[in-house]
């Protein structure tokens, strides 16, 4: 179990260190900014659609290893999905962070597997989810600022 802990704070720490599509989109069909005042996260999320499949997404911001890790590893896993997709795999992803799937599925988050470790620091919830309903907001055009609090 140890060496699994490892491999998973490997894969956290490389996508903090070298984030995927760290970027702004130019135009973006739809954008939010989120804020985590708890530990000073900063998120905005960018979200090109073509119906309703994600296009591209990327992100900017600055935040904690877990945050900047999170918004990471967001855009690779939901690059491509549809909308119905994407909002499915939030629901696992924030079901697992807060430790009310423990016994459940994990095999459909793929790598974001890694963060399942969050539920045992729950003032590292937020940092884990800040770049999921920052993209919710964006998703659903909402046009003020999220925020973990």
């Amino acid at each position: 179990m140890a060496d699994l802990r490892d491999m998973y704070q490997e894969v956290i720490l490389e996508h903090a260190k070298s984030p995927r599509n760290y970027r702004a989109l130019a135009p973006p069909a739809h954008k939010a900014e989120g804020f985590n005042p708890l530990c000073g996260d900063r998120c905005t999320i960018y979200l090109a659609t073509q119906g309703d499949v994600i296009e591209d997404i990327a992100f900017q911001g600055n935040g904690c290893a877990i945050s900047r890790a999170s918004a990471s590893m967001l855009t690779q896993a939901l690059k491509g999905k549809t909308t119905a997709e994407a909002e499915k795999l939030f629901k696992s992803f924030h079901s697992m962070v807060t430790g009310q799937n423990a016994n459940g599925d994990r095999a459909s988050l793929g790598k974001l597997e890694v963060f399942a470790g969050v539920s045992e620091f729950p003032a590292r919830v937020k940092c884990a989810t800040l770049a999921w309903h920052t993209f919710e907001a964006a998703l659903h055009g909402e046009g003020e600022p999220v925020t973990t609090e």
